[in-house]
């Protein structure tokens, strides 16, 4: 079990909670014993979903502590790391993991009448990439985040390759794995671990809105060793796994979470 609780609870901060890989990886973390602090951005229909994921953290025995705002705005940043500073003021706990999750962007092409927009890119890099390393600073000068913690983000292998519309998320992805590894340098003196987790093709709600995505399942399905995706279970338990004690020496890496689904390529 990944940092069993034993006197002092323990936070994992979600960005993009409500869904795919933040979803399973907010219940997982809750079963293996920590509470869960869940940042996402859903309209009035998507907040019945939210409620029901709420729940099921607190049949693990957990607390489940929700903000539905955008994880990029500052402001906002600020009041969610204030609630959970607050509890932790009252119960001694820790951010003992934060994951980035966040699957935001832009999806139309470099050219053509329907092109990216300066405003476009700006966004998209902000929120899939630019945004952990602000949510990461503001945890670490809090003191939120402390020895033995650990970091996580969400790529995926169109930071390596070219898809149909994915121009403006690709790019995300390899300023994602940069500010990764620049992270895992600076924070290594303080005990704090940080990876990218390169998941293999998966259907979640944001990887369905991928103009052509139903035929990138089906080459994925075919090309994994596994002849199946990915599932965000599959990277939840291997989220959980590097949680636990003696992964102190894994930090810096992209690490495929794929069944072998890369090494066919």
């Amino acid at each position: 079990m990944a940092h069993a609780q034993t006197t002092s609870p323990r936070w994992a901060l979600i960005l993009g909670a409500s869904s795919g890989f933040g979803e399973a990886c907010a219940k997982a973390l809750a079963a293996a014993g920590y509470d869960i602090a869940g940042v996402h951005l859903d309209r009035k229909a998507g907040m019945a979903h939210v409620e029901e994921i709420k729940s099921d953290i607190s049949r693990a025995g957990r607390r489940a502590l929700y903000f539905n705002v955008n994880a990029a705005d500052e402001e906002k940043r600020r009041e969610v790391l204030d609630a959970v500073a607050a509890d932790i003021k009252q119960n001694g706990s820790t951010v003992a993991v934060l994951m980035h999750s966040l699957a935001f962007g832009t999806l139309k092409p470099y050219i053509g009448e329907d092109q990216l927009s300066k405003a476009n890119i700006d966004m998209t890099l902000d929120v899939m990439a630019h945004s952990l390393v602000y949510w990461a600073q503001d945890c670490v000068q809090r003191g939120l985040l402390t020895t033995g913690g650990r970091i996580f983000s969400m790529t995926s292998s169109g930071s390596t390759r070219v898809i149909p519309s994915y121009g403006a998320v690709s790019a995300a992805k390899c300023a994602l794995e940069s500010h990764t590894r620049q992270l895992a340098l600076e924070l290594a003196p303080l005990g704090i671990t940080v990876n990218a987790l390169r998941g293999g093709v998966t259907r979640t709600p944001a990887s369905e809105r991928i103009p052509g995505s139903d035929v990138l399942f089906t080459e994925a399905a075919r090309r994994n060793p596994h002849r199946r995706l990915t599932t965000p279970p599959d990277v939840a338990k291997a989220v959980v796994a590097l949680c636990s004690p003696g992964t102190d020496w894994i930090t810096g890496n992209v690490i495929n979470v794929d069944g072998g689904e890369e090494v066919t390529a």
